[in-house]
Parts: C-alpha cells; sequence; structure tokens
C-alpha cells in the first residue's frame, strides 16, 4: 500500500536555501498557529519531550539550532534557570524576530538570539552541555555539515537532541499520513496562511526525502557522535534522535 506521489525539481544547496528562506518568510507570522491546527496540537508535546530528552540541569548552556519561533528556547530557558544561557540560532530573520518577541514576553532574559546558518554556526567550540534542533535539519543543504557543526560546538559528553520527522512504523499509517500530508495539510496551511509560495506543499516533501530513523543514526555515527539512539513519537511520524560528544 503506498500513498500519493509527487514529482519535485531538485534543487541546488543556494537554490534550495533562497526557496526555504523565502517561504519561512512568507508564513512567518502564521507559523505558530499552523503548528497548531497541522499537528493537532501534538507539537506541544513533541516539544516537551525534547527537552526532557535533553536532560538539562540548572545552570547548562543550551544551543536551538534553526530556532524558529523559539518554542524549544523557551523551555529550556525555564529548565536552566538564570545561572545557564540559551542561543537561539536561526537564519530566517522574520521567524527569530517572532521568537525574539516570544522570550521577551515570557521572560526569558538568559536567551540570545543570532541571525546564522546552521551549516557554519557563528559560535566557538566546546561551550554548549545540549545541542538541540526542532524541525529544522531537514530543510539544510548540507547535513553533514550541520551535524559536524553541531558536534563541534558541544561540550565533552554534551547531548545532541533532533526532533524532526521521520518514518511512521506501519504500512497503514504510512498510506494515511501520506494522503494527509500530501492532500489535506497543503490545503489548511495554505488557506490559513494565505501562503502562495507552496510551503505547505515543500514541507510533506521535505520529509519524504529525509532520511529514516536507522539512516539518520548512520549518519550521526559517522560523523562522530557517540551512543546514538532514537525512540519514535506518535507512531514515528516523529522520531527522536539522540547522541553524545565523547568524553
Amino acid at each position: 500500500m503506498s500513498g500519493p506521489k509527487k514529482k519535485t525539481h531538485l534543487l541546488s544547496p543556494k537554490e534550495k536555501e533562497r526557496a526555504v528562506q523565502a517561504m519561512f518568510t512568507s508564513i512567518a507570522s502564521y507559523y505558530d498557529l499552523n503548528n497548531t491546527l497541522l499537528s493537532f496540537g501534538l507539537h506541544h508535546r513533541w516539544k516537551r519531550e525534547t527537552i526532557r530528552t535533553a536532560s538539562l540541569k540548572e545552570g547548562n548552556y543550551f544551543l536551538d539550532v534553526g530556532a524558529g519561533t523559539a518554542d524549544l528556547s523557551l523551555l529550556a530557558a525555564n529548565e536552566i534557570g538564570e545561572k545557564g544561557g540559551v542561543v537561539a540560532i536561526d537564519l530566517n530573520r522574520p521567524m527569530l524576530q517572532i521568537g525574539r518577541e516570544k522570550l521577551t514576553r515570557q521572560g526569558g532574559h538568559q536567551t540570545l538570539c543570532i541571525q546564522g546558518n546552521a551549516e557554519l554556526l557563528p559560535l566557538p567550540d566546546l561551550i554548549f552541555d545540549a545541542v538541540v534542533s526542532g524541525f529544522c535539519i531537514r530543510n539544510v543543504s548540507d547535513l553533514h555539515q550541520t551535524l559536524k557543526e553541531m558536534l563541534r560546538v558541544l561540550k565533552p559528553n554534551g547531548r545532541i537532541v533532533l526532533l524532526e520527522f521521520s518514518r511512521p512504523t506501519s504500512a497503514i499509517l504510512r498510506w494515511l499520513y501520506d494522503f494527509y500530508s500530501f492532500t489535506l495539510l497543503p490545503k489548511i496551511g495554505a488557506w490559513v496562511s494565505q501562503d502562495q509560495t507552496g510551503v505547505y506543499q515543500y514541507l510533506p516533501d521535505s520529509i519524504r526525502r529525509f532520511p529514516d530513523q536507522e539512516t539518520l543514526v548512520k549518519k550521526m555515527e559517522a560523523i562522530g557522535f557517540k551512543e546514538v539512539s532514537y525512540r519514535n513519537l506518535s507512531g514515528g511520524i516523529i522520531a527522536l534522535h539522540t547522541g553524545k560528544k565523547q568524553k
């Protein structure tokens, strides 16, 4: 049993970066609303589980890669307290500005928002206890380089947590999810945000192109992460991948 198929044009890395940024700029003001509508509110649960998995302690330093509107940064700031620090980095200025405003309203004073590229983090080596990314890394042009950068900025024994769409575990769920993501999601997302760029058609396609659970484990291990594992959420629609930097 297989779901709907969609033919797509392969973009060069630079073309992909420009296209992705244009799409996310167009929907920035509707992004949080659409996340809640299209995930039936589940994205809040997935993000809370991500921060629990990061095992943050008071005084830790935390990096949110592809922070977007900073939901994960807000949750992390509550865990690490005033003695710790959170850096939220995203390439898209409108998304990051919304995140900065949310952090200001909700008291995330120990959080620094930086516009920057996940593939070339403008940050020193060995400074973070945890590096987390939520729904970002499937959008980067060079996954290998992005993972290398995450490893570089981690302290020894620091933890990486990747929250990303993945491959549902059952054939029936895969078919239902394909039908929803290729047929309903683009229509609902475009209607709510009045988007004309095709971002809500791009999103399900980007999920299908992204490595499945086991393939991503191998890519993380090849970079140098240790104790790599994953846990499926919502039947494998979402997966949490974790790893550590060697001591």
